[in-house]
């Protein structure tokens, strides 16, 4: 009897367990945190998988993370943006190993400043290797020596090379998805011209391909600055830089150009013999738009608390059907699962381009409305028994929650005027909160209470951007623990009003700069 009791509730317990498995099947999904309560949970929970389920970070290796297919689908979107522009302008893709030996690392006295944050490998197996090989932080070292080897006249001149979507390793203090990582993929530019002039054009250009990219297609606003001397690339003679602000008030750096000046052609030996017949140094630069920095802010800047908002540029899925069905009416649901089919084949059929799924699993409607909101699809079409049997059927703005009707009848006009409408409330969107972002400081005083109460850029007159200014640079990052000076507008510097003064050490005024915390 003691036996049979025990195998009952033994039973039971599996049967228990069952319940329990069943009913946790499906992790829950959902934001539990205001974004602008608490903007570093939020960003947490959305990228995790009771958000967009964007990435793991339980790999085991701290800094290193899983990256999901939602994400990566959107990062290579903007990878074959890049790309596009990117080889327009005349450049041609190189893949480069991911190994650097150490010298060529050291090389450059000035570059050596990454060597601290560098993974290095020492053994191949049990044996010890006869010199150490770098994981790639950054890829002049290896382009540079065999540019040397490449360039041999002036007619191999504009020499333009880019690398896209390849890994760099760096070991980063701190981690955080997509804004600082250990290992994420990279993207460069790496340009030799005959004179510094053409060096400029380009760097000219990189800014405005991020302008297309950046602002125009994603609606990421974002202000592109002249670095300070002090916060130049190391290398590098002047360094410019598209920053845009987060919610937290902090400054997302998203690319980076870098005028090179012969810095580097003079240590790997890149010349080219002249129109003249002479050996001349050529003059570099090379563009970082930051992949990963841009992921970031499209996360932070255009989602809500209800999940990501994607532009529908990037987005995996620019349109999803929900179809409206009943359990307890099989013959109405199997209407309108027909129904919600034709309009994606529709759509699929009449309008170009337009990447459509149906979801016609087993959830509620309120599930799917509330799963697609986190991966941030702009539009969401329902149809139920009234849209069945008509030829309009309901669609709805990822960003207003509004309902309207598309007419199917006329669905590639009607489709594409609610994509545009999408878009342009996006930027609008986008615009007016980069606007409210930036305030204006003449003290030290000052500068610590917007940090304190708004944070954001902070518009501030300096004594100067040259090396001589840094010693203003440290006091004020030491005073407002963290603030930075991005630098001066690279499009249209401001002046400052006569009279005015440094607003450290009171010495007169040369610029008008932008201070604000960065990651």
């Amino acid at each position: 009897m003691a036996k049979e009791t025990n195998k009952n509730n033994q039973k039971k317990k599996i049967s228990n367990q069952k319940d329990h498995n069943q009913n946790n099947d499906k992790p829950k999904i959902g934001i539990t945190v205001k974004k602008a309560d608490n903007f570093s949970e939020w960003y947490t929970q959305l990228c995790a998988e009771q958000g967009a389920d964007l990435v793991d970070t339980r790999y085991g290796v701290a800094g290193f993370v899983v990256h999901k297919p939602w994400a990566f689908k959107i990062l290579r979107s903007i990878y074959d943006l890049l790309d596009k522009e990117i080889e327009e302008d005349g450049h041609e893709p190189l893949l480069f190993p991911t190994v650097i030996p150490e010298e060529n690392l050291l090389k450059e006295e000035e570059h050596a400043g990454f060597a601290p944050d560098v993974f290095w490998i020492t053994h191949g197996g049990n044996t010890k290797l006869e010199r150490k090989l770098a994981l790639r932080p950054t890829g002049e070292t290896a382009f540079y020596p065999m540019y040397g080897l490449w360039i041999r006249s002036h007619n191999d001149l504009p020499f333009k090379r880019y690398q896209s979507r390849m890994t760099v390793f760096r070991n980063e203090a701190t981690t955080r998805p997509f804004l600082r990582g250990r290992e994420f993929m990279f993207y460069e530019t790496h340009d030799v011209f005959a004179t510094h002039k053409e060096a400029v054009e380009q760097i000219n250009t990189d800014m405005k391909i991020m302008n297309k990219v950046a602002y125009e297609t994603l609606k990421i606003p974002f202000i592109f600055f002249k670095r300070p001397k002090w916060d130049k690339f190391l290398g590098a003679d002047d360094t410019y830089a598209s920053d845009t602000i987060m919610p937290d008030g902090k400054r997302n750096q998203c690319s980076s150009t870098h005028d090179l000046g012969q810095n580097f052609a003079k240590v790997y030996d890149v010349t080219f013999k002249d129109k003249d017949g002479k050996l001349k140094y050529g003059y570099q630069t090379c563009f970082g738009p930051g992949i990963y920095r841009l992921m970031a802010a499209l996360i932070a800047i255009h989602g809500d608390d209800n999940g990501l908002i994607l532009p529908t540029s990037v987005t995996p899925i620019q349109v999803v059907i929900i179809p409206i069905t009943f359990s307890k009416k099989p013959e109405l649901t199997s209407k309108v699962i027909k129904k919600c089919k034709q309009v994606k084949e529709l759509i699929e059929k009449s309008c170009f381009g337009i990447k459509v799924r149906l979801d016609d699993d087993d959830e509620t409607p309120g599930y799917k409305y509330n799963k697609w909101e986190l991966m941030g699809v702009p539009l969401r079409i329902e149809i139920g028994p009234r849209e069945a049997d008509s030829d309009e059927v309901t669609i709805v703005n990822r960003i207003t929650k509004e309902k309207d009707k598309l007419n199917l009848k006329d669905i590639e006009k009607d489709l594409n005027k609610h994509i545009y409408e999408f878009e342009k409330q996006l930027k609008n969107r986008a615009d007016e909160y980069f606007k409210g972002n930036t305030k204006d400081a003449d003290s030290l005083e000052k500068i610590k209470k917007i940090i304190e109460e708004h944070r954001g850029f902070i518009k501030v007159p300096w004594c100067s951007t040259e090396k001589e200014g840094e010693e203003c640079a440290d006091i004020l990052k030491a005073d407002t623990q963290g603030g930075v000076v991005s630098g001066t507008k690279f499009e249209s510097p401001e002046k400052p009003k006569k009279g005015q003064k440094c607003a450290i050490c009171g010495k007169p005024a040369k610029h008008i700069v932008y201070v604000a915390k960065s990651y």
